[in-house]
């Protein structure tokens, strides 16, 4: 009897142990990063990016992905950083712009709050090499403040949004220009006022005319 319950005892354990290793492991956690920003509630215009942009489903596919170390830091600017570009700043790029626009908020790493004290700056990110200035991204943190900056924007990291082992995302309250795009926004400016400037000149000048016309 001893010897079939030791048998018994033998056979259910190396069993259990069989099925413990053949058995599939269970399913990856995957975080979205739309659902992450829905949840967020004032991010409507950068999710519309990062869906025009299809960047969101390349963000979804690398979470997906059953590395680890394979982290995102997203820089989400809410819809007043929005707001805050002039008229027309969207509408003027180009669909490549808007991409590398979106990609410029993507660290291609994970960054804790407490990482930000030590970043090693420029910063990379999904838009690019940082080299020849392109692409600059510096952060800098002082107590509990962390700055974002570009060359055009000074950014300010307003709160955490979410954060786990795969990502990251912070609210910035600007939204993150690229030099390129600030150096095209001052552009188009200039253009602006120097057409204005003319037609200004061009009345003040009419205006004489008729006024030594009329003294005749």
């Amino acid at each position: 009897m001893r010897k079939l319950l030791a048998f018994a005892f033998l056979f259910f354990f190396f069993w259990d142990k069989t099925l413990a290793q053949i058995a599939p492991a269970p399913p990856l956690k995957v975080d979205n990063i739309t659902s992450i920003l829905e949840k967020g509630g004032q991010f409507t215009t950068f999710i519309k990016l990062l869906k025009a942009t299809q960047v969101a489903d390349q963000l979804n596919n690398q979470l997906s992905t059953p590395d680890p170390n394979d982290g995102i830091t997203v820089f989400a600017p809410s819809d007043n950083a929005f707001s805050g570009l002039k008229p027309g700043t969207l509408n003027s790029l180009s669909d490549q712009e808007k991409l590398q626009l979106v990609q410029f908020h993507v660290l291609p790493t994970l960054m804790s709050t407490s990482q930000f004290q030590t970043a090693s700056n420029p910063l990379r990110t999904q838009a690019g090499d940082v080299k020849g200035g392109k692409f600059p991204l510096n952060v800098t943190a002082e107590g509990n403040q962390v700055n974002v900056t570009t060359g055009v924007v000074n950014a300010t990291v307003e709160n955490s949004v979410f954060s786990d082992r795969r990502i990251a995302v912070y609210q910035v309250d600007k939204v993150l220009l690229p030099p390129k795009a600030g150096v095209k926004g001052a552009v188009v400016a200039g253009a602006v006022s120097l057409k204005f400037h003319a037609l200004a000149m061009g009345f003040s000048s009419f205006a004489v005319f008729w006024a030594i016309f009329r003294g005749f």
